[in-house]
């Protein structure tokens, strides 16, 4: 992957060709430095460009980095808040003497039973592997709802959907037409889920991230830069769940 300098710092950057006229630079917390160039721009053009961009870039990347920093990961006790399709669920936990642990969602609030005995961080290890579970199945059959719904706008078919583990993708689409779901997005608002899901779908007309592929998906959803730039700013938030143990 080909970098630039801003001062002692090295800045990653990947970038991809379209048909337009000039660089277009998004910075998003998950795939960081990406750069849209034109079809016939040299790459020493696009390095000579980026990096008199470099401190520009550099600010942005800062205040993302400060985003991510910001986002602490759930404890999982009582009177937290969960979040379910954009909206804020409390949780309540009881420590019974029980052998092993539960957790539903019932009545808007999340429900959880734990041995008394145990420590808290087994607790949070335990209640978060839940959580994941939970919104791997759920959101996957939320999600299977607004699939089947586009689909019939679109005129495809997708050959599988699943609910994934990706950590620089919301979502990802295959040549053989399968569909994978980053499970965080269960987390996020139906408009944001539905961005995501006609992103893919549309992948399945037009594979690379042409002007025509963006058309594509401005006919299904007119403002959906608004929900790009939802993901770009607050993605991060959804990674309160799932973070990687150091």
């Amino acid at each position: 992957m080909s970098y630039i300098n801003y001062g002692n710092t090295k800045m990653y950057y990947s970038f991809y060709r379209q048909n337009r006229k000039d660089i277009r630079v998004v910075i998003d917390l998950i795939n960081k430095i990406v750069a849209f160039v034109p079809e016939t721009m040299s790459e020493d053009k696009i390095h000579q460009t980026l990096s008199n961009k470099a401190q520009w870039i550099y600010t942005k990347v800062q205040e993302l980095n400060e985003i991510q920093s910001n986002v602490s990961p759930k404890e999982f006790v009582s009177g937290e808040k969960l979040t379910y399709l954009g909206r804020q669920y409390r949780l309540k936990v009881y420590r019974e003497a029980v052998d092993k642990t539960s957790f539903t969602f019932r009545q808007s609030r999340f429900f959880a039973v734990v041995p008394s005995n145990w420590a808290q961080e087994k607790v949070q290890d335990r209640l978060e592997a839940h959580l994941i579970e939970w919104y791997r199945k759920h959101g996957l059959k939320k999600i299977q709802e607004r699939v089947a719904y586009y689909e019939n706008i679109l005129g495809v078919r997708a050959q599988s959907i699943q609910m994934k583990t990706q950590h620089k993708r919301w979502g990802t689409c295959t040549p053989e037409g399968n569909i994978y779901i980053n499970w965080r997005i269960a987390m996020a608002p139906i408009k944001i889920i539905d961005y995501i899901v006609v992103h893919e779908l549309a992948h399945l007309r037009i594979p690379e991230h042409s002007d025509a592929f963006w058309k594509l998906v401005r006919s299904i959803l007119p403002d959906y830069e608004v929900s790009k730039e939802w993901l770009r700013v607050h993605g991060m938030e959804l990674y309160c769940v799932g973070q990687e143990k150091t």
